[in-house]
């Protein structure tokens, strides 16, 4: 019973602690963006794999003061990298 709680609080604390980085939003062809202008780029290093690597895109997107992000770039095996265009 001790382990599943302990697994509770954890997974809990991880959504809290990613929840700023995912208030700006991944744009896809389903999104209104008409009006949203590109405002630049953003790139980060690092990632352990696909969504990490989306996350810290997020979040330096987020850090700029975007409303969203379209991943242009993604590359790499257990370190990945990648750019995406920031729309403000």
């Amino acid at each position: 019973m001790k382990k599943y709680l302990t697994l509770i609080v954890v997974a809990g604390a991880l959504a809290a602690a990613s929840f700023p980085a995912w208030s700006v939003q991944s744009l896809t062809a389903e999104n209104d963006t008409s009006q949203l202008r590109p405002a630049g780029t953003v790139s980060a290093t690092g990632a352990a794999n696909l969504d990490d690597l989306q996350h810290k895109l997020a979040e330096k997107a987020r850090e700029q003061g975007a409303k969203g992000f379209v991943v242009e770039s993604a590359s790499g095996d257990n370190h990945m990298f990648g750019t995406a265009t920031i729309y403000k």
